[in-house]
């Protein structure tokens, strides 16, 4: 089964694709589970959940004051805004499991000192919206460190979803069971990297937008 953990609807402020737009993209392209994480809401987990085609991962993308992190597993929205350390006690408190995104995205990762000094249940590997380098480096930081990996397309429209995922075992009948399949380390990670023509012009994009949110991470 391969599982897209990564993905936006019109739920963030970036987004492009409906619910339903995500969850039949996603089926047509064989993807068997999906993550919806939109930036700082919650919203979409409530369309998603009982979609009867794909599997659906609560999920969020959480802006800390120290860059991105993804929750997977929670039963509510995250405040944002909080330390890092603070934003994954929330996660636990929610249920759920803190994963760092895109580690070294400079304008909304993490960096590599934020991911090592707090206690983050896993990484995620690969990133179809990032460089080589930065999916190399991640990779070879959840190594490592020992942790579970995720993996996904950062799709803000519905052309991009399936370009990012892991590969999980077959017969997965719920979303708790594709999670711990993550958990215990059996996710593989695969996705496409962004290339040099097209990191100018998103660097150059999210930059500017960056610059317009008072430097904030979204």
């Amino acid at each position: 089964m391969r599982a897209d953990l990564h993905i936006h609807s019109e739920f963030s402020d970036d987004g492009r694709s409906t619910v339903e737009e995500i969850i039949a993209t996603a089926a047509e392209r064989g993807i068997g589970c999906i993550s919806i994480t939109d930036h700082n809401t919650f919203e979409a987990y409530a369309l998603a959940k009982d979609n009867g085609r794909v599997l659906v991962i609560p999920g969020i993308e959480v802006s800390s004051k120290g860059g991105h992190v993804l929750a997977y597993g929670i039963d509510r929205d995250i405040p944002r805004g909080m330390t890092v350390g603070e934003t994954i006690d929330a996660i636990h408190i929610a249920g759920g499991v803190a994963f760092a995104a895109h580690p070294y995205r400079w304008w909304s990762g993490l960096g590599e000192r934020n991911v090592v000094g707090n206690d983050f249940d896993g990484i995620e590997a690969r990133n179809a919206r990032s460089t080589p380098s930065g999916n190399r480096r991640s990779e070879a930081l959840a190594a490592r460190l020992g942790k579970p990996v995720s993996a996904g397309s950062d799709a803000h429209t519905p052309d991009g979803i399936g370009d990012g995922a892991v590969v999980l075992p077959d017969g997965l009948a719920t979303w708790q069971e594709a999670l711990g399949a993550v958990m215990s380390g059996a996710a593989r990670p695969e996705s496409s990297d962004r290339g040099a023509g097209s990191t100018v012009r998103y660097g150059s994009k999210s930059i500017a937008e960056w610059a317009m949110r008072g430097f904030k991470k979204m």
